[in-house]
């Protein structure tokens, strides 16, 4: 059976539509919970590995000494051209694990937006987004690595993915459910109330309205990924 490993960093920004994609891959999935459980297994390994969002930076590592592993680990890995995918928080370790800078963005991006795909987004599996919007929720960002290829930018972030070989990075979150989205609320209420024009009203109204639609093309956005690097 293939092995996908799930690094989860926050207990409700889990894997989401990913998991039910993997289930029905015939994965056997597992999450390692940063900080609690030890990072210290074999990077390429794995058939996959996946490593979710969280609230904190890619530069917290003097407060969070598991980043240090982590990035090790993402090294190693994406050296190794392993199937890797990494997610908002994720996909910043991958930059960072490949020496590139992550920073602030010029302004927090948190809501529902579609992506500008770039010409080789458009080839890529992330054409089966195409213009439904999808959910970001960040204020960092990062430098696309030497050797990868934009996949797509927002008006406010222009690097919101790229592809490295068999790893894809992405800023936003293509596995956000309606029901996963509800935790998220409760456990993001003081970024929510210290955010300028973003509430909960706001944001559980567009997740109604745009979260099945993302669903739908987020598994057709998976399969082919997977597709093409298992």
């Amino acid at each position: 059976m293939k092995r996908a490993l799930r690094i989860r960093h926050n207990a409700f920004e889990d894997a989401g539509s990913l998991s039910e994609v993997l289930s029905s891959r015939g994965y056997e999935t597992m999450y390692l919970e940063a900080g609690m459980t030890p990072l210290d297994f074999d990077p390429t390994g794995p058939d996959l590995l996946v490593s979710l969002g969280g609230p904190i930076s890619v530069n917290d590592g003097g407060d969070f000494p598991f980043i240090r592993d982590e990035l090790a680990i993402l090294s190693a890995r994406m050296q190794a051209d392993r199937p890797t995918l990494g997610i908002c928080l994720g996909a910043q370790l991958m930059a960072k694990a490949l020496g590139y800078q992550v920073y602030a963005g010029k302004a927090k991006e948190i809501g529902w937006s579609s992506l500008a795909l770039s010409e080789e987004g458009m080839s890529s599996p992330l054409r089966f987004v195409g213009d439904a919007p999808v959910l970001h929720w960040h204020g960092e960002t990062f430098d696309i690595p030497e050797g990868a290829i934009r996949l797509a930018s927002t008006s406010v972030c222009q690097n919101q993915a790229f592809q490295r070989g068999k790893a894809l990075g992405l800023q936003f979150h293509l596995e956000a459910t309606a029901s996963g989205l509800e935790r998220w609320f409760i456990g993001h209420i003081g970024e929510i109330h210290a955010t300028a024009g973003v509430t909960v009203p706001a944001l559980r109204a567009d997740t109604q309205k745009f979260a099945s639609t993302l669903g739908d093309r987020a598994t057709r956005v998976f399969h082919a990924w997977l597709d093409g690097v298992e």
